[in-house]
């Protein structure tokens, strides 16, 4: 056997992946301090998740309305139980319509058009649902809300990863998760106060604030090199790195895999293990995300609350939100100290399956076919989100609480075999270096860094 071949992939220094080399940690120390004392990352980072915060708060936007609508004194608001298992589904049918808008979206328009794009739908879907005269506007508010968050799940984490550094990748990662969990508390908390016409007014104004702030963003380095623009992607990195950085060699890094996936991904290269074992990962961990229940929940939350009230149904919804936010919080400062398997194996949802299956998401698919896999991803994240929402209602009126929830118990018991089985540690990585890992099989890369 060739000895390079036995060699750890990143200790070679004459290897294949010369676009990845090797620096000591001093060196990535400093980088990596520099690129903090650079705000203007986190600002993009900020810009970009706010449409995460719209995604939360429109999510469970039926949580407090479902209650007070089956008491309305519009006859033809009054909502039956059909209508609401309807009303409470219709939006993850609208999410799975925009996952498979952001396939062509992401790589046409770039992440950052897709992001400002998903605003005219959820801004428009709001006006319907705070103007509603029947069911139907509300009906269709949701279903347009649902596209909105469909577009932002599939293109935020990927925009987010690409100009992140490194070093804080997992950080930032987590933010789309905080935001959404930080839009879910903020719906309960209105909810206290304001009718459910004045929630969907209040909807708008995250919106607005994301159109305006990304208007002054830039696009991401790697979408700008795919497309040829490599002196405004310099001048992006420059900006997100900070001047006293290494960025030309991030710059030649990305410009390097970028030239490697320049090929569309044919049929027959679907085949290929370092396509469609990442793809099938990702799909999954969604896929078992959503399995775990937590659309449902979250959707019904004030009505499964009316059956187990402690103190009222409104304020326990609101102590969930708090408690959800706390956890999302821990996992964010945690998971790239940790490492993201960790945090999957003792966690609850908002610790670990919630922000890290998002991060994940962005980190390991392939990057010539990130944006099509992230929208089918999110395409079948909401398609299973839509079947257990639609009929979660349904079976608790004929079965009661208990049935659904030990079958979400029994899912997440299987997530623990799946996360040891098949999930990689992407800690520290760079998306060029957890590419190369898929592409070679050495786990060697993965373990150099813990």
């Amino acid at each position: 056997m060739d000895a390079s071949i036995q060699k750890p992939l990143l200790g070679a220094p004459d290897s294949a992946y010369q676009t990845f080399p090797q620096r000591n940690a001093h060196q990535l120390d400093r980088e990596y301090i520099r690129t903090l004392q650079n705000k203007r990352l986190f600002l993009a980072a900020f810009a970009a998740v706010l449409g995460n915060f719209n995604f939360g708060y429109a999510l469970v936007y039926t949580s407090p309305v479902i209650p007070a609508l089956e008491t309305s004194n519009i006859p033809t608001l009054k909502i039956t139980r059909v209508e609401e298992s309807w009303f409470g589904s219709v939006f993850t049918l609208g999410a799975a319509a925009g996952g498979l808008s952001a396939m062509l979206l992401n790589d046409r328009l770039g992440r950052k058009l897709s992001i400002m794009f998903s605003a005219v739908p959820s801004a428009v879907g709001y006006a319907f649902m705070g103007s509603a005269q029947g069911v139907w506007m509300l009906l269709l508010g949701r279903l347009l809300t649902g596209f909105a968050g469909g577009v932002t799940a599939a293109s935020i984490p990927v925009y987010i990863s690409e100009i992140s550094h490194p070093g804080v990748r997992g950080t930032l990662g987590a933010c789309p998760q905080i935001m959404a969990v930080l839009g879910s508390l903020v719906l309960y908390a209105l909810g206290l106060k304001l009718s459910w016409r004045w929630l969907a007014v209040a909807g708008e104004v995250p919106v607005l604030t994301m159109i305006i702030l990304l208007c002054f963003m830039p696009n991401s380095p790697r979408f700008l090199i795919s497309k040829g623009k490599d002196d405004e992607a310099v001048r992006v990195l420059r900006w997100l790195r900070g001047q006293n950085t290494d960025f030309h060699r991030e710059f030649e890094q990305i410009k390097e895999s970028v030239r490697q996936q320049s090929r569309r991904i044919s049929c027959a290269e679907i085949k290929d293990p370092f396509i469609y074992k990442p793809i099938l990962i990702a799909v999954l961990m969604r896929f078992l995300q959503q399995l775990s229940g937590v659309t449902p929940i979250l959707v019904y939350l004030q009505s499964i609350f009316q059956s187990t009230a402690v103190i009222l149904p409104e304020y326990d919804a609101a102590i969930v939100g708090g408690v959800r936010l706390v956890s999302v919080l821990i996992a964010a400062f945690s998971m790239d100290k940790a490492g993201r398997k960790i945090l999957l194996f003792i966690s609850g949802y908002a610790m670990g399956w919630g922000p890290i299956t998002w991060l994940l998401m962005s980190e390991i698919l392939p990057l010539k076919a990130r944006g099509v896999a992230s929208g089918l991803c999110v395409l079948v994240s909401w398609l299973t989100a839509f079947a257990l929402t639609r009929f979660f209602l349904l079976v608790v009126q004929d079965f009661g609480l208990e049935v659904p929830f030990l079958f979400f118990a029994v899912i997440c018991a299987g997530n623990l075999l799946f996360t040891g089985c098949c999930v990689p540690e992407t800690k520290g990585r760079s998306l060029e270096q957890i590419e190369s890992y898929f592409r070679t099989g050495r786990r060697s890369l993965m373990r150099n860094h813990i």
